[in-house]
């Protein structure tokens, strides 16, 4: 049987920094260097408009991120949209980490298990509170919260309607508009 490597997230920083993964999409998934799933434009045009539009709910409450990096222990995936805490300077010279974060979307299509089994253990396990995946084929969101022992106590798939985030009560998200 073999034993993999595992790399740290400072291991994985100076790969970066050295030009070692120049030129390869790659996000570190605990532990494990792996491919980013290639886009489709359906899914990137998911994930622009709902940036989009959790920036016009979110003005002043919150920064917006688009399919860049978090940090976690030892993790540092490229979720299509993360909610962090303000101010944007906070992520000059780091990226957002579990403490910065509000909640996590995945829009999955080809991607979709990575997003329900590998991504929801590592947002579970850094005590993310609220992780939703946008399923493109179903045509619903499925909402997971309560983080515990890393996994979600808690998941429920809307297909229509609102969802509140736990963060921001007073929010109203859509999901027509989410999915549209």
């Amino acid at each position: 049987m073999k034993t993999l490597a595992k790399w740290s997230v400072d291991d994985y920083h100076r790969m970066i920094e050295a030009g070692i993964l120049r030129d390869r999409r790659v996000e570190l998934l605990a532990g494990e260097i792996v491919e980013m799933t290639p886009e489709t434009p359906i899914h990137y045009s998911t994930a622009k408009r709902g940036v989009k539009y959790l920036e016009q709910l979110l003005i002043g409450k919150a920064d917006v991120r688009f399919n860049g990096p978090v940090t976690l222990l030892n993790s540092e995936p490229e979720p299509d949209i993360a909610i962090v805490r303000l101010p944007e300077s906070n992520y000059n010279n780091r990226h957002p980490a579990p403490e910065d974060i509000f909640w996590i979307l995945e829009v999955a299509k080809t991607s979709l298990k990575k997003d329900l089994d590998i991504k929801a253990a590592i947002y579970a396990t850094a005590e993310i509170s609220e992780y939703w995946v946008l399923n493109l084929a179903a045509k619903h969101v499925i909402v997971f919260q309560s983080p515990h022992n890393g996994q979600y106590t808690t998941h429920k798939i809307i297909q229509k309607g609102m969802i509140t985030p736990l963060a921001f009560p007073e929010i109203q998200v859509s999901i027509e508009r989410l999915l549209s």
